[in-house]
Order: structure tokens, then C-alpha cells, then sequence
């Protein structure tokens, strides 16, 4: 039998290369978001969400009536997670509007530990999505996916528990898809000023009650006890709990945004209440 010619070879392997390009693309289109391997076809484009991972504190994300704030255990990944907490009339709805293009698809993912968390994307301009898990052991991937409408430049991403049930924690919130116009950024954006010396409320035998008031262009607030940072709060009180009786504490505060942490607060002491 005579041998292939080195051309005949050459043919041969384009039109292989051809036909996996094609059966790409096809599977692309049919699949709408997985490639040949298996791969999530939106892994390369980037999160659209700010300060998915809250390791900024609350920076980004707006949470109904006080009831979210960033700890520092338990998470999914890096040092912070969201912990929001319903109540009997509030499911603790934490939310951000994202910019995003008209006419194209998104996929919406997180990580959530708790009873009845769901997650969502609302103003599509086709069909909201929601998805939502009863609980388990463990951290639990949320994903959903939803295309955008014809005038649709933001979605609002939201989270949130169910009334009366106890806290729920979510972590590495991702947007993933192309991403829309945000508006003329700032051109520089700046960390807000430090707050002002916080003021001691109510005390307990194991918890002290600070308040501050509002900075300017501040999305969020930290707490440091001795040093240490105790926890991130959106509003301006904060109550830091688990202290030991008649023993005195140094509190500072520090105010937080997109661009930054501000220096901390001049410090206040403040004593726990003897028990007994």
C-alpha cells in the first residue's frame, strides 16, 4: 500500500482541527456556558460584584434594617463572610445594584451556610431569578443564571434569610458575564475621614454599647477592642459582647468605603458591669 503524502497528511489534520473548532462552537451555543471539557464557559470573565468576599466589611452592599454585618468566622474563603440575621418581620435582605449590558447572560453564584438562604438577581428586564437552599452541614454553593433585557443596564443582586429563622452567612458572591458602564468613576477615589471619638452606651456585665456619628461618604464601620478588630457594622452603634465583668476595654472605630479604611477614632474606655 502506497504511503499518504506528506499534503495528504497535512489535509487531513485541518480538517480534524476544523471539525473540533466547529463542534466548540456549536457546543458553546447549545450548552449557552460550558465548554468541551466541561469547563465553566464565564470562569475567565471577571466578578462583577464588589467586595464579593466582604473583606471589606459591608463596603458595596446595602443590608435591611441593621441586620447584616462582617465577621471573620465562619468563611468560605479569605478572612470575612457576611452574617445576617432575620428577624420576625425582616428576612435580612442584603443587597447591590451591579452595571451590566442589555441583551446578555449572567451567571450568579455563592456560598451560603444556614436555613432557607436564598440568592437573586431582581430588575433583569426579562425574568428574575431566585434560588434558595432549606440547610445543611457545611457551606453550599447557590448558582443561577438570567439574561438581561433589551434596556437592562443594572440588576440588583440580593440575599437574603427567612423571617424569624436564626443567622445566616454567605461568602464569595460572584457576577459573572459582560460587564455594563458604572457611570464616570471617580478620578480619585479617596478613603473617608476618621470618625469621631464613639460614645459609651449601655452596659452589661459581658457586652458595651458604642455610638458615633456618620461619615461622609462612609459605607460601613469597624470596631477594634484593644486593638483587635471585634466586628464591621453598617449602622452607627455597634454592641460588642462576650467581655468579662468589671474589667475595662479601649474601643476605636474606623469608617470604611469602596477606595479604603480610615484611620481609627481617637479611643474611648469603657467598664463592664459586676455581676451580682
Amino acid at each position: 500500500m502506497d504511503r499518504p503524502s506528506a499534503q495528504t497528511s497535512r489535509t487531513r489534520s485541518l480538517r480534524i482541527r476544523a471539525g473540533v473548532a466547529f463542534a466548540t462552537c456549536v457546543a458553546l451555543l447549545v450548552g449557552g456556558a460550558t465548554t468541551l471539557d466541561g469547563r465553566d464557559a464565564y470562569a475567565a470573565e471577571p466578578n462583577l460584584v464588589q467586595n464579593g468576599g466582604f473583606e471589606s466589611g459591608l463596603s458595596g452592599w446595602t443590608c435591611s434594617a441593621g441586620s447584616g454585618t462582617a465577621v471573620s468566622s465562619p468563611v468560605h474563603g479569605g478572612t470575612a463572610a457576611l452574617k445576617a440575621t432575620p428577624a420576625g418581620s425582616d428576612n435580612a435582605k442584603c443587597t447591590q445594584t451591579v452595571a451590566v449590558q442589555p441583551d446578555s447572560q449572567y451567571e450568579l453564584s455563592a456560598w451560603v451556610q444556614g436555613s432557607y438562604v436564598y440568592l437573586g438577581a431582581s430588575g433583569t428586564g426579562t425574568t428574575d431569578v431566585s434560588t434558595w437552599t432549606p440547610g445543611g452541614s457545611g457551606w453550599q454553593q447557590l448558582r443561577t443564571s438570567f439574561t438581561t433585557g433589551p434596556d437592562t443596564t443594572s440588576v440588583t443582586v440580593h440575599t437574603h434569610g427567612w423571617y424569624g429563622q436564626s443567622a445566616y452567612h454567605v461568602d464569595d458572591v460572584s457576577l459573572a458575564g459582560p460587564g455594563g458602564d458604572p457611570g464616570e468613576p471617580d478620578p480619585d477615589p479617596q478613603p473617608p475621614a476618621a470618625p469621631a471619638t464613639p460614645a459609651v452606651g449601655a452596659t452589661t456585665s459581658s457586652s458595651v454599647t458604642l455610638n458615633w456619628n456618620a461619615v461622609d461618604g462612609a459605607t460601613g464601620y469597624t470596631v477594634y477592642q484593644d486593638g483587635t478588630k471585634a466586628l464591621s457594622v453598617q449602622g452607627t452603634s455597634a454592641t460588642v459582647t462576650g467581655l468579662a465583668a468589671a474589667t475595662s476595654y479601649e474601643f476605636r472605630v474606623s469608617a470604611v468605603n469602596g477606595a479604603g479604611e480610615s484611620a481609627k477614632s481617637a479611643p474611648v474606655t469603657a467598664t463592664t458591669d459586676r455581676t451580682g
